[in-house]
């Protein structure tokens, strides 16, 4: 259709110099092609097939070699043609098996990481102070009375003091539950409300810290084990009330008939009377009771009913405490308790249950008793008693950190009390003596001092933990100026003695460590599960037997030593073997306040969600002005 020559010149070959005036005429069509127009464009369209029958029908093989290279049919033994390019065969072979051994390495792996059950990464490994955490746990399940949930833990153990409290018509199934205090079969409600309030503030001020470990519905369960009593021991549907049962068992000194002390029984075998102790005043008790119930509203704040059922039972127990004409000390007069857990006086009790039921409620009627100037002064609080500023289940006292108006003074002041106390706990201050061997005697040289010890201990590192919350570098205490780390110190020293370094390289909590004591007075622990029931005198065998116990009470926190360091293991002597509950409550607090498994610090949130701003509010802007 066309005459021209894509080539360039004539389609005849003569000779090399044609060949060359071709070459040098394509060469130039070329360049006169850039600027054509449109139209002459269109020769690209021409029928390739048709020119090329045309242009090589006359050449022979020698010509066509020199324009077209060598035959086709080599190109076709080392080239693969795909349709859209043309590669060689030999590095089609590199790429596939290039693209095999990549699935083989990369792909594979993946696909059947891909597959595989997901699991949740590791938590971090626990330290010394978790593993004994998880052991002084367990010394609450072994506590326990009542009817006991099938995954207690605790195989020694089985139900028990089922007949409490049936002879209080008022209480429907009497007063079934809780926890026994110590070594005997006695449930103490003031020592075991305190014990609850304990557990509670730890889980509040450290619950990332037991979630992480693995602890946190292991704490919310024995939590509840002892509030749930707590509420049958008052009628707490009630707005107000008249009395409180306040101890189920225990004995009077210098009786002979069969009691929890005259008895050496499992709780299991007991069968002996178990009175009621009911009190018409004492708002010691009451006080702490409220406390107990108002900590742990806020613990189970996601637990809507339970939670307000705790608060109300909590102020009603409250109003107890606050009555008029009924403000004596619970245990006065009262054989039963008095030796035992006698209170020193209910002020602190004041203080410590409308702390909490503020922190519970946000009701500043509670922060305006609990800062009212006449509760210190009662309690002594601001008079720099040494024994003031240990705490215990017979004295308390608030940690108060955001002053405010109108309270800004008097918390101030608290707040000036608290670190006046964590210099009585430093040694170089010379407010306490110290045992050779490095232990605090925060109970002046008396027996059982590790309660006090560990108690000291928690508020010492919360304090750190509460300061460093602030961005406080430290506090002073008269011209000296305490670091943060100094008053930690303080606390991993006191609980290291309790966990062994001290001069008798014996860990005070049982089951910790490879020296602990085996003769830890407890009924339970004592008697060997045989299958026997023994009397309230044929269990005084077992008492007095030389030989470990055949049941070790795992997680429980024994008295202590003495002055000197030295401590006896023998079952007869509960000054040194026996453990009790609020003395594993506030070891329990400690050592959460000092793990790091789970990070550092306290959850600032908590304590304060139901507190509303002590200030106004900003007012809202005004609406946008319009002319």
């Amino acid at each position: 259709m066309h005459g021209g020559n894509h080539w360039g010149g004539s389609l005849e070959i003569v000779n090399s110099n044609s060949i060359a005036e071709g070459f040098a005429d394509s060469n130039n069509n070329r360049s006169n092609n850039n600027n054509n127009n449109h139209s002459s464009s269109s020769t690209d369209d021409w029928d390739r097939a048709a020119l090329h029958s045309q242009r090589f029908h006359h050449l022979d093989e020698t010509q066509q070699s020199w324009l077209l290279g060598p035959k086709e049919t080599n190109k076709k033994n080392r080239y693969v043609d795909l349709g859209c390019i043309v590669v060689s065969r030999k590095a089609l072979k590199w790429t596939v098996a290039s693209f095999l051994i990549a699935f083989l390495v990369i792909g594979l792996p993946v696909i059947i990481a891909k597959s595989l059950p997901k699991h949740k990464s590791a938590p971090p490994s626990p330290d010394d102070y978790t593993h004994a955490l998880h052991k002084a746990l367990l010394f609450f399940n072994a506590q326990k009375s009542g009817k006991l949930p099938k995954n207690n833990g605790i195989p020694w153990r089985g139900n028990s003091g089922l007949s409490d409290g049936n002879s209080t018509t008022d209480v429907k199934g009497g007063l079934v539950g809780g926890y026994y205090d110590a070594g005997d079969n006695t449930k103490f409600h003031f020592p075991m409300s305190f014990a609850m309030t304990m557990l509670s503030w730890s889980l509040i001020e450290y619950n990332h810290k037991y979630q992480s470990i693995g602890e946190y519905d292991h704490m919310r369960e024995l939590i509840k084990w002892g509030t749930d009593y707590l509420l049958l021991t008052f009628n707490s549907s009630a707005t107000k009330i008249d009395k409180i049962y306040a101890q189920v068992g225990g004995s009077q000194n210098g009786t002979s008939e069969p009691n929890d002390h005259n008895c050496w029984q499992r709780p299991e075998d007991m069968d002996y009377p178990r009175p009621v102790q009911t009190i018409n005043a004492g708002p010691d008790l009451a006080g702490e009771m409220a406390a107990a119930l108002a900590a742990a509203s806020i613990v189970f704040k996601d637990n809507t009913a339970y939670s307000r059922k705790l608060v109300k039972g909590a102020k009603t127990v409250f109003d107890f405490a606050r009555e008029g004409g009924k403000r004596r000390p619970y245990c006065r007069g009262n054989p039963f308790i008095e030796p035992y857990y006698n209170s020193s006086g209910y002020f602190d009790e004041y203080m410590w249950g409308a702390a909490w039921l503020y922190y519970a409620t946000g009701n500043v009627s509670y922060l305006s008793l609990a800062t009212n100037s006449g509760l210190p002064k009662n309690s002594k609080a601001f008079y720099r008693i040494p024994e003031k500023s240990v705490l215990s289940w017979d004295n308390k006292f608030r940690i108060f950190l955001s002053p405010g108006y109108p309270y800004e003074d008097m918390l101030r002041m608290y707040h000036n009390t608290t670190s006046l106390t964590m210099c009585s706990y430093l040694e170089q201050f010379h407010v306490f003596n110290w045992t050779r061997g490095g232990m605090v005697q925060l109970n002046q040289g008396k027996p059982q001092p590790l309660q006090y010890v560990a108690n000291a201990a928690f508020l010492a590192s919360l304090y750190v933990d509460y300061l460093n919350a602030s961005g406080a570098p430290g506090f002073t205490c008269g011209p000296n100026f305490i670091t943060l780390a100094k008053l930690r110190s303080f606390a991993t020293s006191q609980i290291g003695y309790i966990l062994g370094k001290n001069p008798m390289k014996m860990s005070y909590v049982v089951g910790y460590g490879k020296q602990f004591p085996r003769h830890v007075h407890h009924r339970g622990a004592s008697i060997p599960s045989d299958g026997k029931k023994y009397s309230c005198k044929g269990g005084w065998k077992w008492s007095n037997n030389p030989k470990p116990n055949p049941h070790n009470i795992t997680g429980a926190m024994v008295a202590g030593p003495d002055r000197f360091d030295k401590f006896h293991d023998v079952r007869t002597n509960h000054n040194y073997t026996e453990p009790t509950l609020a003395g594993n409550a506030g070891l329990v607090a400690a050592l959460a306040s000092l793990t790091t498994s789970a990070g550092i610090g306290i959850d600032k949130n908590t304590m304060f969600s139901a507190i509303p701003p002590l200030y106004p509010q900003s007012p809202p802007p005004p609406p946008q002005w319009k002319p």
